[in-house]
């Protein structure tokens, strides 16, 4: 019998790994990899990709006049090397992200975001096989609208944690949204102090609600539920157009014969009731939507700060190496 994770792509689903470990990537041959920067920062302790930070080093020193110019050249050659050697694994996308820090600004995410592409075009990578991610903020899902619209640059509107994100991103013509399934259940189970099944998960109801809204509006961006805590919340979406799944998870999957049967699907959704919104050009209406859902407030917020954070640790680490 097939094993779960070829069940699984089976329904539809398109597998991603949520990963910067090349061994890994290959193992499980997903089509997309999609990394952030504490995946990055994992990965970069590691001896063997210490070729890559060396080559991204010696590609920083020759940037900018100040040591803080150097480190934040550093960082993002380091961002499409990994990307790079990404890509010679699968077939598919690469996800690289954005800085956090620039979760609020509009044009400073556009403008690193165009110097990300231009980095990997000068590598010989074209543009159609790597993903912009770009925090699910207002700022953050305008800048993904001016990307895709006037330069053609498909963007993945990360840290999603509400329908209202998802609407404005489809609005945006994003071309890809990760929803939070596993943040979303560890703040239930916080707030709550219970635990859920996988068919009650909140995390899951939440993409299930997402991609239902988008198959009955007919919207092309394309749902990935991502930051999964079990396979039971995996399993619960099979039928999601993609879902990122962490190493451990796809073993998990890989060493199953479990049946996982098809749970989302589209043509069912396009029968549903659903009434639909707008938010992309109504600023007031989004913000306060979304702040009537303390959840995802905080989980972004949260997000944000985890990832800025794991950011600064990296580039403490390039400025080191750049100052040796």
């Amino acid at each position: 019998m097939s094993s779960s994770l070829e069940q699984l792509k089976a329904t539809g689903t398109t597998v991603v790994c949520d990963s910067g470990d090349f061994a890994t990537i290959g193992k499980y041959k997903p089509q997309d990899a999609t990394t952030n920067p504490s995946l990055i920062l994992a990965a970069s302790k590691k001896a063997e990709y210490a070729k890559l930070i060396d080559a991204a080093v010696a590609y920083g020193k020759t940037k900018g006049s100040s040591l803080d110019e150097q480190v934040e050249a550093t960082l993002d050659r380091l961002l499409v090397e990994f990307g790079k050697e990404i890509l010679k694994i699968i077939p598919g996308k690469v996800s690289t992200e954005v800085d956090a820090k620039l979760s609020f600004d509009t044009q400073g995410t556009v403008d690193k975001a165009l110097h990300i592409i231009k980095l990997y075009e000068e590598n010989g990578i074209s543009k159609d096989r790597v993903l912009i991610k770009i925090a699910s903020t207002w700022e953050g899902i305008q800048a993904a609208h001016i990307l895709q619209s006037q330069h053609g640059i498909n963007c993945n509107l990360t840290l999603l944690f509400s329908i209202v994100q998802a609407v404005a991103a489809a609005e945006a013509g994003a071309f890809l949204i990760s929803p939070f399934v596993g943040r979303i259940l560890d703040w239930y189970k916080a707030a709550h102090k219970r635990d859920y099944t996988a068919t009650e998960d909140p995390g899951v109801k939440s993409v299930q609600d997402i991609f239902n809204y988008y198959k009955k509006h007919g919207y092309k961006t394309i749902v990935m539920g991502a930051s999964f805590r079990n396979v039971g919340e995996i399993t619960e979406l099979a039928g999601c157009d993609y879902l990122t799944i962490s190493p451990n998870l796809l073993e998990e999957l890989f060493n199953s014969t479990a049946d996982v049967p098809k749970k989302l699907d589209s043509a069912s959704a396009a029968n549903l009731d659903i009434p639909k919104r707008n938010y992309l050009k109504n600023e007031p209406a989004f913000r306060f939507d979304f702040n009537e859902e303390a959840m995802a407030v905080e989980k972004l917020r949260e997000g944000i700060s985890k990832f800025a954070a794991d950011a600064e640790t990296l580039k403490d680490l390039l400025k080191q190496k750049i100052q040796a």
